[in-house]
């Protein structure tokens, strides 16, 4: 068989295998001796998760984040010159999407190998899909500016794009940040503008609700430390 590089979702939180993962990635993943993941231990967790039978000790992983060095990255993929399948695995979600997994990605196009995407849960599309916004045309933001005076301005920017070309606006923040976040499109967006607000994504507290800004004001969640995922539209 041809060796190929398979992108492993993961599951959101604590949702459990079955509910988000179809039975055929077990199959593949219990294929694969070699990994390029984000952080090894949580890695480790999820392929327990998977099949408690694998043996942890006989895998090989390969650590892709923010503290990787660009030489490093090239040399991943050279069990797949011997024959060997490679998986990569995120910390949630499907990677190579708002994911280092993407670098992995673009070598093997370049040097032609397979990659296969595996099903699995993605926070963008289910938000987007439980939303009611504009699925034909969107744009995922990734984080906002941190610097206050930025942020506002990038809002601002959306919410413009929103209007003038129709197009879904969906970005993120980090968990200690939601609520300022929030506040900040209450206090600066139009208040008919639609805001949806996607937390904790096919886990047992998930929320998704959609509102006018305006509507907002008083019916805020409780966002603290959660993980969300935001939505503009008109």
């Amino acid at each position: 068989m041809q060796a190929s590089l398979y992108l492993i979702p993961v599951t959101l939180g604590e949702t459990s295998i079955e509910q988000v993962l179809p039975t055929y990635n077990k199959e593949i993943i219990l294929q694969i001796k070699y990994f390029i993941v984000e952080n090894i231990r949580s890695a480790r967790r999820f392929l327990k998760k998977v099949d408690n039978s694998i043996n942890i000790d006989e895998l090989t992983f390969y650590e892709l984040n923010k503290h990787t060095k660009a030489e490093q990255i090239e040399n991943y993929l050279n069990p797949m010159s011997n024959g060997y399948h490679i998986g990569i695995i995120s910390e949630a979600g499907c990677p190579a999407v708002a994911d280092p997994g993407s670098d992995i990605v673009a070598i093997a196009q370049r040097k032609n190998y397979k990659v296969v995407p595996l099903v699995g849960p993605s926070s963008i599309l289910l938000s987007l899909m439980a939303s009611g916004f504009n699925g034909q045309s969107f744009a995922f933001r990734g984080y906002l500016p941190v610097d206050g005076a930025e942020r506002i301005k990038t809002i601002k920017h959306l919410e413009h794009l929103i209007h003038g070309e129709h197009q879904t606006q969906i970005f993120i923040e980090t968990p200690y940040r939601n609520q300022k976040l929030t506040e900040d499109i209450i206090k600066h967006c139009t208040p008919s503008t639609k805001l949806c607000i996607a937390m904790n994504i096919t886990c047992e507290n998930e929320y998704i609700r959609t509102l006018p800004v305006k509507q907002w004001t008083k019916q805020l969640p409780d966002m603290d430390k959660q993980l969300c995922i935001f939505l503009l539209y008109k």
